[in-house]
Formats: structure tokens, C-alpha cells, sequence
């Protein structure tokens, strides 16, 4: 999660230095006279935001809003949804997502085009979570990575 947010805030502070370095050159004026006239200083300012700020907060939730469920695409499988950042963050975490959505799946390794599987975002426990990453074969310790989203209570 620190990567993802760290990745973001970089991506829109360089989105903001580009529309800062676009608005300087385009805010230089350009004066055709027969009179030298001296060229404007354009002062930016640069807002740094810290991890605490609520800004910062406020940019992240609406930037990366968690998803509650999946339209399967073609192509897909468990494996990669439970990857996507909106998901889980970790494929290992595919277990849970058929675990909820046994109803719609009989088997984990065939989902289809079109499916609308249910993504769980709590009701678990850690060592529940720690069951299902071993299940799909993930190495110990079975503790979710850095980064990732466990629907955990």
C-alpha cells in the first residue's frame, strides 16, 4: 500500500510540475515593439504534501476507490483479478474471492466472460487470510505482503 500510494502521489506531483512548466512557458509574454521590454518572471509554487496531510488523504481514497465487485473480462482468471490493485494486490489472495462467489463458480478455473463475482472487503480473519494465500501456494510466511488489501475485519 505505501508503494501504490507513493507511486501516486509521485505521478501527480509530476502532473502538476508538467501543468506548472506548461503555464510558465505559455505565461511568458512576448511584446512586439520597437522598445526593449524586459520578460516577466513567472514564481511557482510548489505544495509538498507530507503522508499525515489530509490532502494527501483525500487525493488517495478518491484516486483508488476499492472495488466491491468484478465483470469478468475474457481471459481472465482468479489469479490476476485478485492481483489488481483495486482487488487485493496479491494473487494469492484468489482463494477468497471463489470462497464468496461459490454460488456463481464450480470450479475455481472457470470463470467466464461476463461473470459478476463479489469481491470480500472484511469478514475475515488474518489467519484465515494466512490459509487461503498457503492454499494457492504462496511461500511462507503466508502473511500477506507489503502493499496488498486483505479483507480483514
Amino acid at each position: 500500500m505505501e508503494m501504490k500510494r507513493g507511486i501516486l502521489l509521485a505521478s501527480i506531483l509530476v502532473s502538476v510540475g508538467l501543468v506548472f512548466f506548461i503555464s510558465g512557458c505559455c505565461a511568458k509574454k512576448q511584446v512586439v515593439s520597437s522598445t526593449p521590454v524586459a520578460e516577466e518572471t513567472v514564481v511557482e509554487e510548489v505544495i509538498v504534501l507530507e503522508e499525515g496531510d489530509s490532502v494527501l488523504a483525500e487525493i488517495l481514497e478518491e484516486t483508488a476507490p476499492l472495488a466491491g465487485n468484478h465483470v469478468v473480462k475474457s481471459g481472465e482468471c482468479l489469479w490476476w483479478i485478485a492481483e489488481y490493485e483495486d482487488i487485493y494486490n496479491d494473487p494469492f489472495m484468489w482463494p477468497l474471492i471463489y470462497n464468496t462467489n461459490k454460488g456463481k463458480i464450480n470450479n475455481p478455473d472457470l470463470i467466464y466472460p461476463g461473470q459478476t463475482l463479489d469481491i470480500p472487503r472484511s469478514g475475515y480473519t488474518m489467519d484465515e487470510v494466512r490459509e487461503a494465500r498457503r492454499l494457492a501456494g504462496a511461500p511462507r510466511p503466508y502473511t500477506p505482503p507489503e502493499g496488498s488489501m486483505p479483507p480483514i475485519d
